[in-house]
């Protein structure tokens, strides 16, 4: 027995390379092809286009590019002159519509108190309840007028509808503005996340509520989160609606076939949102009860000061990895 060990232990240090180079590359192969991580992340938000209700100059711009606003800030005046004369203009009629309801509801009045048929006509009784009826209906008319007017001159102040910063900000006062057309962008602060697309595959080991690693590209520093949600669909390429409203499905198929990337919404931290811009990239990758065993996360952190981007393990294997 002695001799047999003898004669095998040259071949142990060979044994024990092998053992640990498979073991590398198994890890090495899960982290690249099934763990739950990817560089195909990005930080996004809600963006509301700014634009006016009114026409009109624009005769005051009280924001700067990308200063922070909150919501019901002013964010700039429109020339509020013309409005203010239409303002004046349907109150004038207000009035006369009124004199002419206060005059129909008089002669509607007297001529109710007298005896129908004997009197007074019942043609000429219709005659007043029609005319009492038109003035009510001009006097209506004449109070919307009114209240549209004021609504106008409101909303010659665009209001921030949000809190957020105001971003490719280019108006200045003196131009001319239409409804409905946006002239600068709010980003909203508060629906900053980042939305890791994360191969089909992976979908399996990513579960609501896993903590998760962010790190924005050219930032060394890991940013904290959870998976919030995973989304319910996309869209299929190979299929569309033909022109008998039928399924018109592409008939190529690749013998190699890529796993599809699905939307994975990563809520972050509210004290890790203040340093995000939106659209920057980020590498996503999630933690907990499926990473099965990977790094906790003060390794991970200590990992992100490796300026590789692929997190290559020092090894004397080389792999070529799908980097997520």
């Amino acid at each position: 027995m002695k001799a047999v060990v003898k004669s095998l232990r040259p071949f142990a240090p060979t044994g024990l390379i092998v053992l640990v180079a498979l073991w590398t590359g198994y890890k090495l192969w899960d982290y690249y092809f099934d763990a739950p991580w990817t560089r195909d992340g990005h930080v996004r938000a809600d963006v509301v286009p700014v634009a006016p209700d009114v026409s009109g100059f624009v005769s005051e711009v009280l924001v700067r590019d990308n200063q922070q606003v909150q919501k019901g800030d002013v964010l700039f005046r429109i020339d509020r002159a013309r409005y203010e004369i239409a303002l004046k203009q349907a109150e004038a009629v207000q009035e006369g519509k009124r004199a002419t309801l206060d005059n129909a509801n008089a002669d509607l009045k007297r001529y109710s108190a007298l005896t129908p048929g004997l009197v007074v006509s019942t043609q000429r009784m219709d005659q007043v309840v029609a005319t009492q009826g038109s003035a009510q209906a001009a006097y209506d008319q004449a109070v919307a007028d009114v209240a549209l007017a004021k609504l106008n001159i409101e909303r010659s102040e665009v209001r921030a509808s949000v809190s957020g910063i105001v971003t490719n900000n280019e108006l200045r006062p003196g131009a001319y503005l239409t409804p409905g057309k946006g002239v600068m962008a709010l980003l909203d602060t508060d629906t900053l996340h980042v939305q890791g697309y994360f191969e089909e595959t992976k979908l399996q080991r990513i579960h609501i509520g896993d903590p998760v690693n962010v790190r924005l590209m050219g930032s060394s520093r890991a940013l904290l989160g959870k998976v919030e949600s995973v989304a319910a669909g996309i869209e299929d390429r190979d299929r569309s609606n033909g022109s008998t409203l039928l399924a018109n499905v592409n008939p190529t198929f690749n013998w190699v076939r890529l796993a599809q990337r699905v939307p994975v919404r990563i809520a972050l931290d509210g004290s890790e949102r203040n340093e995000l811009v939106a659209g920057a990239t980020a590498t996503v990758e999630v933690l907990g009860s499926g990473s099965r065993g990977y790094p906790t996360q003060a390794k991970n952190e200590r990992r992100t000061a490796q300026p590789s981007s692929c997190h290559m393990a020092r090894t004397a294997i080389a792999v070529v990895p799908s980097c997520g």
